[in-house]
């Protein structure tokens, strides 16, 4: 324990910050049931605690700084464990929000550039990559034991005993964090925080967010449920857009600050280390590809396959335990290979699983081509993950490493509210223009149904299942044919 016992209570950590949002994807309809809401509400809720996290994770970077990072390590988890007893008695979706989404990503925001600056510090040369080689393959078991974790106690129990279960974790963590983690001398002490910076990065990073979460309702460019329509296009891009000026005057502001002699919240000269650069845009990229993955492939095995929260998270596993492998090899090998070339692998891996998972969706799942599919998937995002962590860490020196933790951070949360964000939005609108389509140019629907179901889809949509579809047509007082006829095109849109 003198060597790796650190490793052990950092990697707990990581594995409790990982292991709730994979429960809460497998979960989805559950959720939707116990609240009696929509799965476009429980799809904002999930984004907004990603997109918590990439607001503030550059100032609990920079408060990790500023407080000493063992300091920042224990208070983020004590919030975190805070935010996870909320939700376990949350009685409503505004409850669950302030628990999951801001209570346990304001303290994840403390606890992630804490930890990474941690082991950064603790370890050297090849212990440092296998450090980073099992915090990536932890990130990895966390995926991997969430969804049947969360399956089994979502179908068996509920959902909520995964959070209980959490705050114990967090309670043990911090003990053994306090006993084994050397507490850390504040490395900008006397120095106050970027209040502005920080107040711009997270409105920015939100706008832009909420801009794409709401594209599947407004229209990404033709308006169709937009409140206003600027030059006749959606409001879609328009707030994009603005989050985007947000952040420009962000770096504007941080550039004046650091020209005037104080501390900003980010030194953009870091974003001219090329290594870092990279590295960065890659967390964004794996992380927009693995969590909007994991949102879309559960809806459509729980709302077009009908699959419960364990069978979900059965078919989940290959991917799961896929990455958990690949990371822990993907640490082996960074000690005979640059990082590089087992990125690429990685990349190629996951192109190669992208294609093996189209030929499976369809509206009969074939088990056997998805399990594998999922399994591919796992092996190229593990690869990827094992060595972009010592990457980033790597590229600076100890001064820098809280910041180029925040920002390691900032770049994998705003990669996974967008992932989630754009391709739910994307479904939503795939789905709604298929499904309009099919109705439309089905002879045997009458044309007061087609006007009907042509208004109804002006307003806010959600995915259903085929059930729900038939059950409120049935109650609008169709007859039994226009009913079949109306459902069959959902069962044509998977």
């Amino acid at each position: 324990m003198g060597r790796w016992g650190v490793l052990a209570v950092l990697a707990a950590a990581q594995f409790l910050m990982v292991l709730d949002q994979a429960v809460m994807n497998v979960s989805i309809s559950q959720l939707v049931e116990d609240f009696d809401t929509t799965v476009t509400t429980i799809q904002v809720v999930i984004a907004l605690y990603a997109l918590v996290m990439a607001g503030l994770m550059m100032t609990g970077g920079k408060l990790g700084d500023i407080w000493g990072r063992r300091r920042a390590f224990v208070i983020g988890l004590t919030i975190y464990a805070a935010g996870s007893a909320l939700t376990a008695v949350s009685w409503s979706v505004p409850a669950l929000m302030v628990g999951w989404s801001i209570l346990e990503g304001i303290g994840a925001a403390l606890v992630l550039p804490a930890l990474v600056a941690l082991a950064a510090a603790r370890y050297s040369g090849p212990d440092r990559a296998v450090a980073y080689g099992v915090l990536g393959g932890v990130a990895g078991a966390g995926i991997a034991v969430g969804p049947i974790l969360g399956g089994w106690v979502t179908t068996t129990l509920t959902w909520r005993v995964v959070f209980v279960g959490e705050v114990l974790i967090a309670l043990l963590v911090i003990v053994a964090a306090l006993r084994l983690i050397q507490a850390s001398p504040a490395e900008r002490s006397g120095r106050g925080l970027d209040w502005v910076g920080s107040a711009l990065s997270a409105t920015g990073l939100a706008v832009i967010v909420f801009g794409v979460l709401q594209a599947s309702s407004w229209g990404w460019l033709e308006p169709r449920n937009s409140p206003i329509e600027p030059f006749g296009f959606s409001l879609t891009p328009f707030v994009v857009g603005a989050g985007l000026l947000v952040l420009y005057a962000f770096r504007d502001w941080e550039r004046r600050r650091e020209a005037r002699g104080e501390d900003p919240l980010v030194h953009f000269r870091l974003f001219q280390v090329p290594m870092l650069r990279g590295g960065l845009s890659m967390l964004l990229a794996q992380n927009l590809i693995l969590m909007g993955i994991f949102f879309t492939v559960p809806l459509y095995l729980q709302i077009s396959q009908g699959l419960d929260a364990l069978d979900t998270g059965l078919h989940m596993l290959p991917a799961s335990v896929g990455l958990f492998v690949a990371a822990l090899a993907g640490s082996a090998l960074a000690s005979r290979f640059a990082a590089r070339p087992i990125v690429r692998l990685g990349l190629v891996i996951l192109l190669l699983a992208a294609v093996m998972l189209l030929g499976t969706i369809d509206q009969e799942l074939e088990s056997g081509p998805f399990l594998a599919a999922m399994g591919v998937l796992g092996i190229g995002m593990g690869l990827v993950i094992s060595q972009l962590g010592n990457v980033v860490q790597s590229a600076v020196g100890d001064a820098d490493r809280s910041e180029a933790g925040g920002l390691q951070f900032t770049a994998q949360q705003l990669g996974s509210s967008l992932g989630t964000a754009l391709l739910g939005a994307v479904v939503i609108s795939g789905l709604l223009t298929a499904f309009s389509s099919n109705v439309e140019s089905n002879p045997a629907l009458p044309a007061d149904v087609k006007a009907a179901v042509g208004t109804a889809l002006t307003g806010n949509v959600s995915f259903v299942a085929s059930s729900e579809v038939e059950a409120a047509a049935t109650e609008a007082g169709l007859d039994p044919e226009s009913v079949d006829t109306l459902v069959l095109p959902t069962n044509n849109c998977p």
